[in-house]
């Protein structure tokens, strides 16, 4: 069980390292553009089925989505149970 424990712990980080990294504005010819295009390469596919349930609440012409903070509380519980 340690081995699926720090996994669950290091994805966890990866999705909190990609909801920071969604708030800098950075362009695509910036050094942080690849590690932005890693992170989002590494959750998207655990993201998206997220985005199909969960709306984006939006906040006049800012949307909020919720998604990422969702799979990082799931992420938590699992880990919670089974570590």
């Amino acid at each position: 069980m340690g081995i699926l424990c720090w996994l669950i712990q290091a994805y966890a980080l990866v999705v909190f390292a990609r909801i920071v990294f969604e708030w800098i504005p950075v362009s695509d010819e910036h050094p942080l553009a690849r590690v932005r295009a890693v992170l989002r390469a590494l959750t998207e596919p655990a993201l998206r089925p997220l985005r199909a349930i969960i709306p984006t609440i939006r906040m006049g012409d800012v949307g909020l989505d919720l998604s990422p903070l969702v799979l990082v509380l799931g992420l938590s519980l699992l880990a919670g149970a089974i570590c």
